[in-house]
């Protein structure tokens, strides 16, 4: 089914642009094209169901699932600006250069919904907050607490679409600078300041669109994580925790770290909240 825009359009679009004004240019004629079909369609997976399953129908779950990862790779374009410098050789660009209020704009149009200011400072959660910058604590008792946002988080209903960034301040019990900040990034296509890995990794240029969009929703119920995924989360009991197959994302895995097994399938992957502590282990890490 076609609506008149797509996202990998877009960011194709955002890649190839080396101007200075991206939000006019690209980002705004892209807007105006999408049609109240396209938000209708995205509004589908805002509720936690099976609409996933739903393939060679009319709207086709799988091609959704695919459009939101697009999306996604979207977004994390648009957040190179807001994050810190990297000497690491390869270290992506940081254009295209746009404002919070215009990145938040592209997104809201479609629907979705930005985390509350009054969200930014309350106790860490791991489910709505990504770490950034790790500001270490002397006192080793000193729990996580947020210091800033480097970006917005935002919601489509109860699906988390993408995390807010943030720096904090924790003793290294709670939370190691250079490992919870500059670990490798799982389920994540970009990052400017640490390695990002995903399921497209690997894959040629048209291949990696065929790639899943993790489907983690809350609500007044608890927490589900990746509801799609058809593996144990976390993998083999005879393996390591370090091991490659543990710390490698998988269809199946629960990189959402809570310090404890979460559940045994992702399909009913369940969890009371809130759950503010910090996870024991920062293995393969999903900070």
């Amino acid at each position: 089914m076609s609506y008149g825009v797509d996202a990998r359009e877009l960011y194709e679009a955002l890649a190839w642009y080396d101007g200075v004004e991206p939000y006019e240019k690209i980002l705004v004629p892209w807007l105006y094209r999408v049609q109240d079909g396209y938000r209708a369609w995205l509004a589908t997976a805002a509720e936690d169901g099976s609409w996933w399953t739903e393939k060679e129908a009319e709207p086709d779950g799988q091609e959704l699932v695919w459009e939101l990862y697009a999306l996604h790779g979207v977004s994390d374009q648009l957040l190179l600006t807001f994050q810190p410098r990297s000497d690491e050789p390869g270290s992506p660009d940081p254009r295209p250069l746009l404002s919070e209020r215009e990145y938040l704009e592209v997104f809201t149009v479609l629907g979705m919904t930005p985390f509350e200011d009054g969200d930014a400072f309350d106790p860490f959660d791991p489910f709505l907050r990504e770490i950034v910058e790790v500001e270490q604590a002397d006192d080793p008792y000193t729990p996580i607490e947020i210091t800033e946002v480097f970006w917005p988080g935002l919601m489509l209903g109860q699906l988390l679409f993408n995390r807010a960034g943030v720096r904090i301040r924790a003793s290294v019990e709670q939370a190691q600078r250079g490992v919870a900040d500059r670990s490798p990034l799982y389920w994540t296509f970009r990052r400017r300041h640490r390695p990002a890995v995903d399921l497209s990794q690997g894959w040629g240029g048209n291949s990696q669109w065929r790639t899943d969009f993790r489907l983690d929703y809350r609500s007044p119920a608890g927490d589900r994580l990746n509801v799609a995924g058809d593996r144990p989360i976390d993998g083999s009991a005879d393996l390591h925790p370090d091991h490659p197959k543990i710390s490698a994302p998988r269809r199946g895995s629960c990189r959402l770290a809570t310090g404890a097994s979460c559940c045994a399938t992702a399909a009913s992957c369940a969890r009371p909240r809130p759950r503010t502590h910090w996870p024991d282990r920062p293995a393969g890490s999903g900070i």
